[in-house]
């Protein structure tokens, strides 16, 4: 069972029944256990043709995509030396209960989809971790591992680009839309490191639990950008995707602006038509891009061993704040997608789906 969102309009949805064929030779089936859901995945589908997240999983109809997620699947039957059968990987997945794969590069650790409609597309998202010899595998945080993994690494990412490089390091970090998981992770990382102001932006209703979290310096709304204030050199880091917030940003910091980084669009049915800004320009900062020239300056050993201690210290500060909640089966599936688009599920809430 696949389950297809039609690409001009996410709130299509469907299930389709997929034809079982004989597995050929050097490939492997996985079945799909576990995935999240966050308004992550709503930006892979809103980016779907620009950043070619539909080209991971084709669907048979082109108006329609299979959006990744990320989760656990199993293998089920392999014809590829070195992935056995009952190995348990951490990856991106499509939503659908099985898929195929064609590994490359198989190791202890982990290995590719080496698939030729996966070629050309960045190496983060086409490798399958095994869980047996990962080093940050800790089956009691399986849900936040789940949850925030993958979007952690570009908080962390963040953190790391505004922080260590770039002739500017900002004392203060404004970020939009800082009830998304993606925004915590940058916070945390930015606590940890100490000294630096954590400003969210975020809308009225969320005021509460931004402040629950205790991530942030201080918490303004959206309409309140106009008399903010920032110390010192200030960086901006949008994850709402709205160019008028962005303008009012731009123009109430002025001068202390030193960094604009465009993450995501959470307002992913807002107007995003460009709008002319006083420098600095935003930039568009793409994880796969700068996690590899930063393995390249300090080495991918170094950089995924910092990496790893910064996720499990969030792992765990993150029951504070997030709750995860499973549900299971088609109708459940189809529910979670249409609130995740809806903008209706509590930021305190994570989504943990299964088939």
């Amino acid at each position: 069972m696949d389950y297809l969102i039609r690409r001009n309009d996410l709130r299509d949805c469907l299930w389709t029944e997929g034809a079982v064929t004989e597995l050929g030779e050097g490939m492997a089936r996985l079945r799909v256990e576990a995935f999240a859901l966050t308004a992550n995945n709503v930006t892979y589908a809103s980016f779907g043709e620009a950043m070619k997240y539909w080209d991971f999983f084709p669907a048979a109809d082109p108006a329609y995509g299979r959006v990744p997620v990320w989760g656990f699947a199993t293998v089920i039957e392999s014809t590829t030396p070195g992935v056995e059968v009952g190995a348990r990987v951490y990856g991106y997945l499509p939503i659908s209960d099985t898929f195929d794969v064609k590994p490359a590069r198989v190791g202890k650790e982990s290995f590719m989809d080496g698939a030729a409609h996966r070629q050309g597309l960045a190496p983060i998202y086409n490798t399958y971790i095994v869980t047996a010899a990962d080093p940050t595998y800790d089956a009691a945080f399986e849900a936040q591992q789940m949850l925030f993994r993958p979007l952690f690494t570009t908080g962390w990412m963040i953190d790391d680009c505004l922080m260590e490089t770039g002739d500017a390091v900002p004392e203060t970090v404004v970020i939009s839309s800082a009830s998304s998981k993606t925004a915590l992770a940058l916070a945390h990382c930015l606590k940890l490191r100490g000294g630096v102001d954590a400003v969210a932006l975020t809308s009225p209703g969320n005021v509460d639990f931004v402040e629950s979290t205790g991530l942030y310096a201080r918490t303004q709304t959206y309409d309140q950008v106009d008399t903010m204030h920032a110390r010192g050199l200030t960086a901006f880091v949008d994850f709402l995707g709205r160019p008028a917030l962005t303008a009012d940003v731009h123009n109430a910091l002025r001068d202390r602006l030193v960094r604009s980084l465009v993450i995501g669009v959470t307002d992913w049915e807002g107007n995003r038509a460009p709008i002319q800004l006083p420098d600095p320009q935003p930039e568009f900062f793409f994880v796969p891009t700068y996690a590899a020239e930063r393995a390249k300056v300090l080495g991918p050993d170094v950089l995924n061993q910092k990496l790893g201690s910064a996720l499990m210290s969030f792992y765990r500060a993150s029951d504070a704040f997030i709750t995860p909640q499973h549900d299971s089966g088609m109708e459940a599936i189809d529910a979670a997608w249409h609130d995740t688009v809806n903008g209706k599920v509590s930021p305190a809430t994570g989504l943990i789906l299964s088939f």
